[in-house]
């Protein structure tokens, strides 16, 4: 059966859209057979999968991206899961996610990772996201809310990271996503390899 992890913040901007992708493109790599879908209306990355293929002509996609919308993405992940065709299916949710979209999403989830940086705004609306969150876990005890540092400056050492988090009731990673250009500028078709040992983080809890 197939593995669902979600990306979820209550506001755009937090490194959702580039930790999906650099996740999937990752697994990918890795030979496990993955699906990304994005709830984002606009659709950037089937745009972005466009562009890329068309500019390298030969390139072959090595794993399918899908458009959905928020109220309707659960249904659709629930039928993909029993199908078992992917290891793993990524969610790039909308940044504009309702509560409603958030709690169907979290009930057929397996791992809700909720990208921050140190900033006060972010950190505030990690909180509030995390508590949204939670209630979601006594209908589904198995689903492991996740918290990724991301953007953290290189100077940053991961004790303050986790000073920062500490009061979160969530599951914190032992590592950070650095403020890099090369997981911003990110690819649908070719792995990033310094995103490995987070995303190898974010399976370890999927085991």
């Amino acid at each position: 059966m197939s593995k669902i992890i979600s990306f979820i913040s209550r506001k755009g901007g937090t490194g959702k859209t580039t930790n999906a992708i650099n996740l999937a493109t990752t697994l990918a790599k890795l030979g496990k057979r993955v699906l990304l879908v994005e709830t984002d209306t606009n659709y950037t990355l089937n745009t972005l999968r466009k562009m890329e293929l068309f500019k390298v002509k030969d390139g072959l996609a090595n794993f399918e991206i899908l458009g959905s919308q928020d109220h309707q993405v659960a249904d659709e992940l629930a039928k993909l899961k029993e199908g078992k065709k992917h290891d793993y299916i990524v969610v790039d949710s909308a940044g504009k996610t309702t509560d409603e979209g958030i709690k169907k999403l979290c009930l057929v989830s397996d791992a809700v990772v909720v990208p921050t940086s140190l900033t006060q705004n972010d950190l505030l609306v990690t909180y509030q996201t995390v508590t949204d969150l939670s209630p979601a876990r006594e209908l589904n005890p198995q689903l492991k809310i996740i918290i990724l540092p991301n953007r953290i400056h290189s100077s940053t050492n991961v004790f303050t990271v986790r000073e920062n988090l500490k009061n979160l009731d969530a599951i914190i990673l032992p590592v950070i996503v650095p403020q890099k250009n090369l997981f911003v500028n990110f690819s649908t078709l070719d792995a990033e390899k310094e995103y490995q040992p987070v995303a190898q983080a974010i399976l370890n809890y999927l085991a």
